[in-house]
């Protein structure tokens, strides 16, 4: 389907958990980064999303910065209640040769739909490296398919 339309008219970006930093073997890294919780009801019910985590690793040559991810969802707005919906893992970055800097978007489409009222999306940042490896990560999730324009 082609959209003839303005794409910001039909989606609605929402930042879905903190930043994050991570060093290999150190802080932060394996560390889940818990999401912030997202009332579907208040943003138009959305019936899908996708879940983006924007990276930057610097990376010896071969190693690698994995990303797990977990979508929670519950019917209390605490997510006292929280029940995985869905989750996964990728390796997302491979340190180039001679190692170096690698950036981009791991993206995760997700079916809103099948969720209850109140979602939270986490992450894990995972490096292979022993001690010098970095990253810094985010998270948001854009939601389309609501059952009203996004105000």
């Amino acid at each position: 389907m082609i959209q003839k339309k303005d794409i910001g008219a039909l989606i609605l970006p929402i930042r879905a958990a903190a930043n994050a930093a991570a060093t290999a073997g150190g802080s932060g890294d394996s560390t889940e980064v818990t999401g912030a919780i997202i009332d579907r009801l208040s943003i138009a019910s959305p019936s899908s999303g996708v879940l983006a985590i924007p990276f930057s690793a610097a990376l010896a040559e071969g190693e690698t910065l994995t990303v797990g991810w977990e979508i929670e969802h519950g019917d209390e707005d605490d997510l006292s209640d929280a029940a995985s919906f869905a989750s996964g893992s990728a390796v997302v970055a491979t340190g180039p040769t001679g190692g170096g800097t690698v950036t981009g978007c791991f993206n995760v489409d997700v079916k809103l739909r099948g969720c209850a009222r109140y979602v939270r999306a986490n992450y894990t940042p995972d490096l292979s490296a022993s001690g010098t490896d970095t990253a810094a990560l985010s998270a948001l999730m854009i939601c389309g398919g609501m059952d009203r324009l996004p105000q």
